[in-house]
């Protein structure tokens, strides 16, 4: 694709690294056949291509964002499904993010709009706000879910609580059962805090079980990603350097051979941490090393053969596995979670429409709802359509928006694992089918 940048905008990193990946981009239009919006809408200025399109212009014309050009890039899910169809390798989603922050920082949205975004830019990254909050939505119960706009869809998607026994949280240690093979770190995350416990916990057991020491570093929290999908780089910029000062601390330290991730859309961002400070250079070098050794939770135990040959499911089960589109797409891991259910004993089953996104993505079915409730009940009626005993997900977020329409009990990968290795059965089992995540 040819450019018209000027030598004064190149001189912005933003707009020179927009640029180099504008020229791979040949116009061949295969992106728009896995793009979830595109195949939603038919508009070509909701697929990639015309994306494309809208962000060259943008940023080579240097004016503000029209309200159509932000709604077009606001309605891309950053599910990546492009990058992995593209012929050319272009990074579309290190060029999504830079138009967003240029959106974000030059188009004056609606008060309702700036509101909304502000809100979960603070409210879903903190587990000390976010905590009362699903309380508060839990009491509220019909009512609350009732409420119009945006207020009665966060109410909707509120995942019941339960308090978990034993699950993890900042400044915890968990020691290896039996000779320690490896020392990791366990990123804490923010909704995963309050709603994904029962993860936590299921992930903590499966590591120690299989020789890992365990921790959650003090200051390790959010991993930013939520704001930075939103166009708050300076807010997700804050969260990642605080998580890079407690693992740095650690490897410093004791030492650490892996940093896992449980939630695959943590995992994208914190492997991206080397991206996100290359121009700092008081954290470049820590953040390339932090990225270096970040794994998706199904990726390590692949990688350490775990759980062992002895691993298997205390009852036959049909799964129908959901590969986030963060898993299959962002970390180009498809064949790792579902071998690791395989293994442990589960019938697994995958849908047709495997590569195309369920609409969580993020916030995106709070700023997006129509959208995100055609991606949902596809994909849900895709999953119920194999007949599962249960669902499977590698991502919290996928599973409550899953979890949310159908009644098929949803759980993580991992805790079917932990189950399969001698860990308790998931509580969504227990409950047939009233929870994802433990609640």
């Amino acid at each position: 694709m040819r450019t018209r940048f000027t030598d004064d905008q190149r001189a912005d990193p933003d707009v020179a690294e927009a640029e180099a990946i504008l020229r791979t981009c040949v116009h061949c239009g295969f992106c728009q056949a896995a793009c979830p919006t595109y195949a939603l809408l038919g508009d070509e200025l909701d697929s990639p291509r015309g994306r494309i399109h809208l962000i060259k212009d943008m940023l080579e014309d240097d004016a503000a964002p029209t309200a159509k050009v932000a709604g077009h890039i606001d309605r891309c899910l950053s599910c990546l499904s492009c990058m992995t169809t593209c012929p050319s390798g272009v990074d579309y989603m290190h060029l999504v993010d830079v138009a967003r922050q240029r959106v974000e920082r030059d188009f004056r949205r609606p008060p309702s709009e700036r509101w909304l975004r502000r809100a979960l830019a603070v409210l879903l990254p903190s587990p000390r706000l976010l905590a009362p909050a699903l309380a508060l939505a839990a009491l509220a119960g019909p009512v609350a879910r009732n409420l119009p706009g945006a207020l009665g869809r966060m109410a909707r998607l509120a995942p019941p609580r339960r308090r978990v026994a034993g699950a993890p949280r900042p400044g915890a240690a968990f020691p290896a059962e039996g000779a320690r093979r490896y020392r990791v770190a366990l990123l804490a995350g923010c909704v995963q805090q309050v709603a994904g416990g029962a993860v936590d916990a299921a992930t903590v057991r499966l590591l120690t079980r299989n020789g890992c020491e365990v921790v959650l570093p003090s200051g390790a929290g959010c991993c930013g990603a939520l704001a930075h999908h939103l166009g708050a780089g300076g807010r997700a910029r804050r969260a990642a350097a605080a998580n890079l000062a407690a693992w740095r601390a650690e490897v410093d330290g004791a030492g650490l051979d892996a940093v896992v991730v449980n939630a695959s859309g943590c995992g994208v961002m914190v492997k991206d941490y080397g991206h996100l400070f290359r121009a700092d250079p008081e954290r470049a070098e820590a953040a390339a090393r932090i990225s270096a050794r970040a794994a998706d939770v199904a990726e390590f135990l692949a990688r350490i053969g775990a759980p062992s040959a002895s691993a298997r499911a205390p009852r036959p089960m049909r799964i129908a596995y959901h590969s986030a589109c963060a898993l299959q797409h962002g970390q180009n891991l498809r064949e790792e979670p579902p071998a690791l259910l395989r293994q442990a004993g589960f019938e697994v089953v995958e849908p047709r429409d495997a590569h195309l996104c369920c609409g969580s993505a993020g916030a995106y079915n709070i700023l997006q709802p129509d959208l995100a409730e055609a991606l949902g009940a596809r994909k849900a009626a895709a999953l119920d359509a194999l007949a599962p005993d249960a669902v499977a997900a590698g991502n919290l977020g996928c599973m409550i928006q899953i979890a949310a329409r159908t009644t098929r009990p949803v759980v993580h990968t991992v805790e079917l694992l932990d189950w399969a290795d001698g860990g308790p059965e998931p509580a969504a089992l227990a409950d047939g089918g009233t929870g994802a995540g433990g609640r």
